[in-house]
């Protein structure tokens, strides 16, 4: 069949490369010059099956409403006149219940489980370098009373299988020695060995670039104008070139099959069809610093309780990232909240490693996460017969890009993926087992 793809991040490209390993005639369509360049450009770079709890949770209206006054928050909702924005704050609230909680859990692990085993799959077979470090992911926590509630959701991941441990003091330490001259500061923290990070940008456009190889046709800077349907399905995608100009002729891509994967603009595209997804962008920042002294610098990829910020190495640099700002299609950098929320991601980096990293030529950036109120994404066919979702991945893109992109592939070539999660649409072929794939033999390229 021929499938058009909508979306060149880390959830189109690799629903792109399964694609192409079930035989299908496949063409990806994105507005930027070149694979990975919105929010796969410079995310938190960890993939972290155990930290995949939801933002919704028993405690999380609190923490919201005393957080609201603060530009440095790490959830901030400003209040606007959307109403796709209260939609999504009121479904938000009904899952902030422990009931909730757990159900959204159970199947985000599902998905986080079956992913990295893609993951590793794609990596055995292309030998594809991203800067990866298998060394874990390590979480820590400056109070205790965060600490115990740490502990509480490491035992829940243990639940459902993944092996996140609870340790002192002095077992983080010995994780990650650089922590040292932070280490008065920590209370406990919880370490998950099976846990990595890596450079997402740079796997995707080389997955992009191994899918061109194999045959896959990429439309870059190329917008995407409507989306036609005819007798209850979709017909074709009217597209425009950018390098073009202005002036540039709109054009008909027709497919026997579309997938939506362009991330937190997938729900206004697709409200035009009356397929109404309940995601909404939440604006993530980062920066990237270069390592004066790489030597000094943390190895292993962390998680800052207190911040809700990742850090991870990614060779001479680090990359620190994190926080949510519920406030729009907004990606801009020079608003004062914006310039504050940058800055304290460098300053809690220098707190926790003084004199590490050149703090005079920051790259900052920022990104719409395609968030839904449960954190769980939208995978499987909408309500129009051949158009398939792949959306709403939220913090989370990174680490279930490769298993959703895996799961849609299956689905739209008639199979039921191995693993127990609410997929979109219905009439799926019956369930299978998930057991992990035999790795292929790697063939560098």
């Amino acid at each position: 069949m021929k499938v058009i793809v909508l979306g060149a991040g880390i959830i189109g490209v690799s629903t792109a490369w399964h694609l192409l390993n079930e035989g299908h005639d496949v063409t990806v369509v994105d507005r930027q010059p070149d694979a990975a360049l919105e929010t796969s450009f410079a995310n938190g770079a960890q993939i972290s099956v155990s930290f995949c709890e939801p933002w919704a949770n028993a405690g999380a209206p609190f923490k919201v409403a005393k957080w609201l006054l603060r530009d440095d928050s790490p959830l901030l909702f400003r209040p606007k006149l959307d109403p796709h924005q209260w939609r999504w704050g009121l479904s938000f609230l009904t899952q902030c219940n422990d009931a909730a909680f757990e159900r959204n859990v159970r199947q985000l692990v599902a998905l986080g489980r079956y992913s990295h085993e893609s993951l590793k799959g794609v990596v055995a077979a292309t030998g594809i370098q991203y800067e990866r470090l298998e060394r874990g992911i390590l979480h820590f926590f400056s109070s205790q009373a965060d600490f115990e509630a740490g502990a509480a959701g490491a035992e829940l991941m243990r639940k459902y299988g993944v092996d996140r441990r609870v340790m002192d003091r002095d077992a983080v330490l010995k994780v990650e020695p650089a922590l040292a001259a932070f280490g008065p500061n920590i209370h406990g923290g919880t370490f998950t060995p099976s846990d990595e990070s890596g450079d997402a940008q740079v796997f995707t456009q080389k997955l992009a670039a191994l899918c061109r190889a194999r045959g896959a046709t990429f439309l870059h800077s190329t917008a995407i104008e409507r989306i036609d349907t005819l007798g209850g399905q979709i017909s074709g995608v009217r597209v425009r070139s950018l390098a073009d100009g202005a002036k540039a002729p709109v054009r008909t891509l027709v497919a026997d099959q579309y997938v939506a994967a362009m991330g937190s603009y997938t729900a206004p595209m697709l409200r035009q069809l009356g397929i109404w997804l309940n995601i909404y962008p939440a604006k993530g920042y980062s920066a990237t610093l270069k390592l004066k002294r790489p030597q000094d610098a943390s190895v292993v990829s962390l998680l800052d309780d207190t911040r809700k910020i990742a850090i991870s190495r990614l060779g001479d640099h680090i990359r620190i990232a994190g926080t949510a700002e519920l406030a729009g299609y907004d990606t801009s950098l020079d608003g004062a909240t914006a310039q504050k929320r940058c800055a304290a991601l460098v300053r809690r980096y220098e707190e926790l490693f003084p004199g590490v990293a050149d703090l005079s030529q920051p790259n900052y950036w920022t990104g719409l996460r395609p968030s839904t109120p449960t954190n769980i994404p939208y995978i499987g066919r909408s309500s129009l017969p051949n158009l398939w979702l792949n959306a709403g991945h939220g913090t989370l893109g990174w680490t279930h890009g490769a298993g959703s992109g895996q799961a849609l592939a299956e689905l739209i070539s008639g199979k039921r993926p191995a693993l127990s999660f609410g997929f979109c649409g219905e009439s799926l072929p019956a369930s299978r087992p998930f057991v992990p794939a035999k790795r292929p033999s790697a063939a560098r390229t």
